[in-house]
């Protein structure tokens, strides 16, 4: 018979027994329900985009409008595409993804589709609803790999309306349909002023927006065909064409008329100064000044098309949430999304369902001046490689010495498609 002792030593085992067992499925349970409620929670996104300062915050009330629609939470983060350019690839070959969805050069998103590296969105983009041309950067093979946010047109020479008042220059502004000798007046009555350490600024960041301006210089005096066969390699940047472009109406200007290159952001701040009279920049411009309204643009005379650039993204095959990540490349392209942008300034819609009451007033004074010309691609971003940090260069040496043009095409057309 047992005794007391080992009665009582039975009973705290059995009691031991039952309080694990207990604890354990008290514990499972627990576990079980933090799941479920994990399950439950809205996911994050992570977006990633080049914009900081002023730019990124005309960009995230979009991203808040998402958020409101959908109950997710979205995170931006500023990444420069210079800098993606190298990170990115040694994360897809890890298999991992640094956003959900990722603002990147078009050229970019070409290379890596064909690696399995990006979800393919054909199905989700109905391209008759964007303007012509928008998608093909992002086309390989027939499928599309990316959406086309907003953009930015290059649609010529900014300067301060009341500059220009208040030396007398506006008269001198040429007409669309006046000719080069009309511009050349033009510059020659800022020097006249004496006021200007000279008339144009001349932004630059590695090499661009000296290219811009370039682009904006061979369209003109071209055409917009010959910016397309520049594009795909059908015409020689040492050809008689694009060398007397060159020659005749670019370079003559770059001494005296153009400064020396300096930072871009700097140059916008100097243009508002009034140190330059006149700035060949992007329509991102209205959102990087104080009062947008005191700005005016006209383009060279007789051009008939304007490079826009399209804010592309993509969404890595790594990402932990696809499906909510497809949505908001549903938004991000949608007229909402889009209307929701352009109201801040500084950016012009690819849908074409966003109405011109959108903008704001000087943002839609370019829209207006986008109307009947020919849309074009930009030619450094599109080719990407080589062939866009050797354009770079080479026009940083041309503005710094422009008798080096025969060296500075030859070495362009080296790296060309």
């Amino acid at each position: 018979m047992a005794t007391n002792t080992e009665i009582g030593i039975a009973v705290l085992v059995i009691i031991g027994i039952i309080v694990s067992a207990s604890t354990l499925f008290y514990t499972l349970d627990l576990t079980s329900r933090i799941a479920a409620i994990e399950e439950k929670l809205p996911p994050t996104l992570t977006v990633i985009g080049p914009w900081a300062g002023k730019e990124m915050e005309a960009f995230l009330p979009a991203l808040q409008r998402f958020e409101r629609l959908t109950g997710y939470k979205v995170v931006f983060k500023t990444f420069r595409a210079e800098d993606l350019a190298p990170i990115l690839p040694a994360q897809f070959a890890a298999k991992k993804a640094l956003g959900d969805v990722i603002f990147m050069w078009a050229s970019f998103i070409r290379e890596q589709a064909p690696d399995g590296h990006i979800l393919e969105v054909t199905d989700q983009i109905d391209k008759a609803d964007f303007s012509t041309g928008t998608y093909d950067p992002v086309t390989v093979d027939g499928k599309l790999w990316g959406g086309a946010y907003t953009g930015k047109v290059k649609p010529g020479f900014w300067y301060r309306n009341s500059t220009f008042a208040k030396y007398n220059l506006t008269q001198y502004i040429p007409a669309a349909n006046g000719t080069y000798a009309d511009f050349v007046t033009l510059l020659n009555k800022i020097e006249d002023t004496g006021a200007f350490e000279n008339p144009i600024v001349s932004g630059d960041k590695d090499g661009w927006p000296l290219t811009d301006a370039t682009e904006h210089f061979l369209i003109t005096y071209g055409d917009p065909q010959l910016q397309k066969d520049l594009l795909a390699g059908d015409v020689s940047w040492t050809s008689t064409e694009v060398r007397a472009i060159f020659a005749d109406r670019l370079v003559p200007l770059l001494a005296g008329n153009f400064s020396e290159p300096i930072d871009w952001t700097t140059g916008v701040e100097l243009l508002w100064e009034e140190e330059y009279a006149l700035y060949f920049m992007g329509s991102w411009i209205t959102g990087m000044v104080d009062d947008p309204d005191d700005l005016g643009v006209f383009s060279l005379p007789g051009v008939e098309g304007f490079v826009f650039a399209a804010d592309y993204f993509f969404i890595p095959a790594y990402t932990e949430h696809p499906e909510e990540a497809k949505e908001l490349l549903d938004f991000l392209v949608s007229e909402e999304a889009q209307s929701v942008q352009v109201a801040q300034g500084g950016h012009l819609a690819t849908n074409l369902d966003v109405p011109l009451t959108a903008y704001p007033v000087v943002d839609k004074r370019v829209a207006e001046l986008m109307v009947g010309k020919e849309l074009l691609l930009d030619l450094d971003d599109t080719i990407g490689g080589e062939f866009q940090t050797t354009l770079w260069s080479q026009l940083r040496l041309l503005w710094t010495s422009p008798t080096a043009l025969d060296s500075v095409l030859a070495a362009i057309e080296a790296k060309a498609p």
